[in-house]
Parts: C-alpha cells; structure tokens; sequence
C-alpha cells in the first residue's frame, strides 16, 4: 500500500521555509523549487513540475509530468496540469523582479528557459534556506530513518559476515550487498546533494582499495569498475586472507537516509597497530556523539576534537595522503549529505530534530582505511546512535 507524506508534515515544512525566509531576507516575495528532491520534500511527489512558493499566498505546484501520477501520490493542496512553462505563465497575476530559486542546482539553460516566460531580472539563492528547514526532522522524518537504520544494522552487523569468502570479487560482494539490503527494506538508491554525484550504495572495499583516491568527496576510496564508471567495486580486486574490507553505506526507508561504515577483518587479524588506530575513531565518534546536545555549535566541535589528536595521528586522518577531508560528520536525510556539518564555517547552534553521519576514519598504508561512521539523533542527553553500537573490525573467518 502506498504510503503518503502527511498533509500535516507539507503544511508545516512550507511554513518553516516561510519563516526562514523572513528571517534571513525580510523583503522576498518569492520561491521557485525545480528539484526533484526539494519537490518531494514539499509536496510528497516526485515529478517533473515547479513549485511556487509565495510569501503571502497559496503554494501552487504546476507538473507536466506526471500530473496523474503527482494528483495520487500526493495530498499536497494545489496541484496543476501544465504543458510548458508558458501555461504557468498565464495565470501569474504578478512575478517580482527578484525570485528566489536554488542556484545549487538549477542548470543555466532550465534558468533561460523559465525566464523566456517569467521575465525577472535578479537570481536570489534560496538554498540555505531549505537546507536549514530540512534539517530539522519532525517525528515522521525520524521514524523513517529509524526502520532504515534497523535494516542497516541487521545487514552490516549480522548478515555481511557470512556474505563474505575468499575469492569473491568486490563488485561481486557490491552486487550480492545490494541484494540483501533491497531484500531487507532499503529503497535502492543512495541520494547526494553534491553536484553530478554518483552512487548506488555507497563505498565497497578490500585493503588498499579503500585508499585509492577517489573524486568522492569523503575520507574513504574505492578502485570502482572502471574509470570511466569509478564506484561499485572492481572486479579484479579479490578478497583474500587477512585483508580489511571497507563497507560505507547508505540506507534507506522512503526517500530518508541513514549512513553507516561497518569494517572486517577477513581471514586474520590486523596488526595491533591498525587496530589500536581504529579503535581511537570509535573513540572520536563516541565523544563527538556525547557532544551532539541542542545548542552546541558544529565548528567548536570539530576543532576541539581536531585539537585534542596527535600530529602523528592527524596524519591520513579522515582520507589519505593530501585527501583528507575537511569535516567529522554530517547532515543527512532526503539525501546522505545535508546541512549543516561538523566542520569549521558551521557556527550555527545545533538543534534538536537535527540528525548526523559522524564517520572519523584514518588511512593506513597497505591495509586501508579504518575507522566507523554511524547516524545519530540529536537529544538533550548527547546523539543517540540509531544504526548499531557494534565497534567495527568485526572478525570473520
């Protein structure tokens, strides 16, 4: 049976997007969302159309395709056929010069072609805005990413130890992954807002392919298929005896994320050192999770976690080589990556209803990246961890 985004939940969204738009720019009179996932975001429906969201009057959303299909997915008020652009166009009685649209995301030729049709003259970024709305969640969002950290979890911790056996291939283990976890509950697609991003999973690896760089912009690697399609898994890579393997993924339950890195030691042991390493990143996230209160500010986080590390330890820490990334943790919902981060420039208080992937992970050379990333809510007590407790370097022989 298909589920429905809650009247409720729509109502409540577009009118905290309202407020902070009032907020950060008192004078704007309207937004413009082209984006499928801020579409679906505020008007539980996910086609092709545009979404008018005035300051003072009703929210309209204009599809051209699938009107039918958006008519019975979704419970949103205000739903209009449209051919073109043009047939939007008709019936706006007044555009102000200045509109507010994503300029993350919009390409220059939908931009041209829009304003052949609504003829406005300044671009305001409403980006931020709906970033900051989206990242906070209302009950319905968390229990969404509740089921998907269950199932991530179930999968990682009990599942993929009897999954893995010498020989097999990483894309091998990608494919027979994707399988159990769609099998599972998860909704097939891992979404990032980074511009032109890739994935299906996540990051699948063994030993030093978790290390190689890689133009994802996060602290592990992967070799992939093939350059010209660098994710999955390489099916040359074989998993043998006493080689870590590297499992980031995402899951999730209709459209909402959870992030979780879970790592294993096939065949043997790691030396003590690679695992004296992992284990102070399972430190490093209990301690950024303790910090995770309502009212704690993301960039005091992360420099006085970045501060307390050693110079030797800060080395590969977070990537490898010079690829290190400059952030602890993040956002994540609708997509793995929402705002705001655990990195310097996010002076913002963080919020109850908040939720983030805290994944501190160092590089280790000829045995890979080690370390853990799981998703937490943020409550008065600290982040409470929703997709297991489990340390990581789970032996499997």
């Amino acid at each position: 049976m298909q589920i429905k985004v809650p009247l409720s939940e729509l109502d409540s969204r577009i009118a905290r997007f309202r407020k902070k738009m009032d907020e950060s720019n008192p004078g704007w009179e309207i937004t413009v969302v082209f984006s499928k996932i801020n579409l679906y975001y505020f008007t539980g429906t996910m086609q092709e159309g545009i979404l008018f969201i005035p300051r003072n009057d009703e929210a309209v959303f204009w599809v051209r395709r699938s009107y039918e299909r958006a008519v019975d997915e979704s419970l949103f008020p205000v739903i209009k056929p449209m051919n073109s652009y043009r047939d939007a166009a008709v019936t706006m009685k007044h555009l102000p010069n200045t509109v507010y649209l994503e300029k993350e995301i919009i390409p220059v030729a939908m931009l041209q072609r829009f304003q052949k049709y609504f003829p406005f003259s300044v671009v305001e970024s409403a980006d931020l805005q709906i970033g900051a709305t989206r990242a906070i969640k209302s009950k319905y969002e968390q229990e969404l990413m509740e089921r998907a950290g269950k199932i991530h979890q179930r999968v990682t911790e009990e599942i993929v130890p009897g999954m893995l056996r010498e020989g097999m291939s990483e894309s091998e283990f990608f494919c027979d992954l994707y399988t159990v976890m769609m099998n599972e509950g998860h909704h097939g697609v891992a979404r990032f807002g980074m511009f032109d991003t890739e994935t299906i999973l996540g990051q699948v690896a063994f030993g030093e392919s978790s290390i190689y760089p890689t133009s994802f912009n996060g602290p592990g690697g992967n070799y992939g298929m093939s350059p010209a399609v660098p994710i999955m898994g390489s099916r040359n890579r074989k998993l043998r005896k006493g080689d870590l393997v590297f499992v980031d993924t995402g899951c999730g339950v209709d459209g909402y994320h959870t992030d979780k890195t879970m790592t294993y030691m096939f065949g043997k042991s790691l030396p003590d050192e690679a695992i004296k390493i992992h284990l102070q990143c399972v430190d490093i996230q209990n301690n950024i999770a303790s910090m995770l209160k309502p009212g704690a500010i993301p960039s005091v986080i992360y420099n006085d976690i970045l501060n307390g590390l050693s110079p030797d330890f800060l080395e590969n820490f977070m990537g490898f080589g010079t690829r290190s990334v400059k952030f602890l943790g993040h956002g994540i919902g609708l997509t793995i990556d929402e705002l705001p981060v655990i990195a310097n420039g996010f002076d913002e208080p963080i919020q109850e209803g908040m939720v983030f992937a805290i994944e501190p992970k160092k590089g280790i050379p000829h045995i890979g990246m080690v370390g853990i990333e799981n998703t937490f809510f943020v409550t008065p007590q600290g982040g409470r961890n929703i997709t297991g407790n489990h340390p990581g370097l789970l032996t499997v022989y």
